[in-house]
C-alpha cells in the first residue's frame, strides 16, 4: 500500500499523525493524540505590574522587570478528529506601537492563523471542534474560517459575543465536577472543558489527560508562567474574586496532578509542551529576559491591552455615541472599551 492509499484508508486523522508533534495515548485505545502550538507572534514582552499587579496594586511591582511574551493557540489531534483551542487574532489586527512603558506587547507577527495551521499539516475543513477559552479577539479572531466546526463556548461568553449559528454549542458545564473543579463538560476521551471564571466572566480552561500527565491549556488564567509560580493575578481581569478562586483551584490541581502548563501569551507555553516540563510550584525556573524592544511608529489606532479591541478613529464607536473621525485623544474620559469595559488608560498606540 503506498502513502496515498494509506491516507485514503485511515482518513483525515492520518494527516495529523504524520505531521509531527507530541503523541499522547488515548485512554482505552491504541490511537495516538498530539498537541501542537499554532504560533502567531513572537519576541514580545509584558511588564511585571501588568502580569502580577491585580491584588497588591501595580505600584508594588517593578515596571522595569519584563517577561517574555508571544501569542500561540493550540491544536489537539486525537487521531480521529482535529480540535482547536482558540483561533488567534483577526487578520487585520494592527501591530502595536511599542515603547518601554507598553504593559504588554505580543511581538511581531509570524503568520496568520490559517497559514500557521496549514504549516502544521492541517486544513481548515479537517477541524471538527473548537474549544473557546474566552471571548477576547486574540482567542476568537478566526472563528469565521471554520463554519462547519462545532464551536464550544460558555453560554456567558457566547451571549457576550452574540454568536449565532447551528454550529455554536453554548456550554453550561453539565457533566459535574472534574477533580477539584466544580463544573466541566467532557469533549472526548481524555479531553475536558472546565469552567474557570475570572479573567472573563465566562472563562474556561481545557485539560487533556495522558496517563498520569495532564496538559492544562488555560487561555489567560495567568499571562505568564512566572505569575503562576508567584501566585499573582494580572490586571487584565473582569472578576477579581472569581479569578482568585480559579487560580487557587489551578494551583491545587497542579500540586495534586502532574501538570504541563500550556500558556497562550508566553513562549513558555510551547516550550513546556515540547519538553513535557511538569510544573513544580516550589521551584520557579529562572526567567529568560525578553529581546530588545523595537520602537514602532503610531498609526492613530489604539489597541485595548486587556481584550485586543481596536479603536480606529476612522470608524469611531457609533454604538456608544462616538462619531467617525473622532481621535482617541478626543474621546471623553468616561468612554470605555466596548468589549471589556476598561477605560482609555488600558489602551496602547497601534
Amino acid at each position: 500500500m503506498n502513502r496515498r492509499e494509506f491516507i485514503k484508508v485511515v482518513g483525515v486523522g492520518a494527516v495529523g499523525l504524520m505531521a509531527g508533534g507530541l503523541p499522547l495515548k488515548t485512554e482505552g485505545s491504541n490511537k495516538r493524540m498530539k498537541i501542537k502550538a499554532v504560533k502567531l507572534y513572537e519576541n514580545g514582552f509584558m511588564t511585571q505590574p501588568f502580569a502580577c499587579g491585580l491584588e497588591d496594586g501595580v505600584e508594588k511591582f517593578d515596571p522595569n522587570i519584563k517577561y517574555r511574551s508571544s501569542l500561540q493557540n493550540f491544536l489537539i489531534d486525537t487521531g480521529k478528529e482535529v480540535i482547536l483551542v482558540d483561533t488567534g487574532v483577526p487578520e487585520d489586527f494592527p501591530d502595536t506601537a511599542v515603547d518601554e512603558k507598553t504593559p504588554i506587547y505580543m511581538g511581531t507577527k509570524i503568520a496568520n492563523y490559517v497559514d500557521a495551521l496549514k504549516s502544521l499539516g492541517y486544513q481548515p475543513e479537517q477541524v471538527s471542534k473548537i474549544l473557546v477559552t474566552h471571548k477576547h479577539p486574540d482567542h476568537t479572531g478566526q472563528l469565521k474560517h471554520f463554519p462547519k466546526a462545532k464551536v464550544y463556548i460558555s453560554r456567558i461568553e457566547a451571549d457576550a459575543m452574540d454568536l449565532k449559528g447551528d454550529n455554536v454549542i453554548r456550554v453550561d458545564f453539565t457533566d459535574g465536577a472534574y477533580k477539584n473543579f466544580k463544573k466541566s463538560q467532557k469533549i472526548a476521551d481524555g479531553i475536558y472543558y472546565i469552567e474557570a471564571i475570572g479573567h472573563t466572566t465566562g472563562n474556561s480552561i481545557v485539560i487533556v489527560e495522558d496517563g498520569d500527565l495532564n496538559y492544562m491549556i488555560h487561555g489567560d488564567v495567568t499571562y505568564t508562567d512566572e505569575a503562576l509560580y508567584m501566585n499573582k493575578l494580572s490586571i487584565a481581569t473582569e472578576d477579581k474574586v472569581a479569578a482568585r478562586d480559579t487560580l487557587n483551584k489551578v494551583r491545587e490541581f497542579i500540586r495534586n496532578n502532574k501538570t504541563i502548563y500550556v500558556s497562550t501569551h508566553t513562549p513558555l507555553g510551547y516550550e513546556n509542551l515540547e519538553s513535557k516540563k511538569v510544573v513544580d510550584l516550589d521551584n520557579m525556573p529562572e526567567p529568560i529576559p525578553p529581546k530588545d524592544i523595537v520602537v514602532k511608529t503610531a498609526t492613530g489606532k489604539y489597541v485595548c491591552s486587556i481584550c485586543g479591541y481596536v479603536y480606529d478613529p476612522e470608524n469611531g464607536d457609533p454604538r456608544n455615541g462616538i462619531a467617525p473621525g473622532t481621535k482617541f485623544e478626543d474621546l471623553p474620559d468616561s468612554w470605555h472599551c466596548p468589549i471589556c469595559k476598561n477605560g482609555k488608560d488600558k489602551f496602547n498606540k497601534a
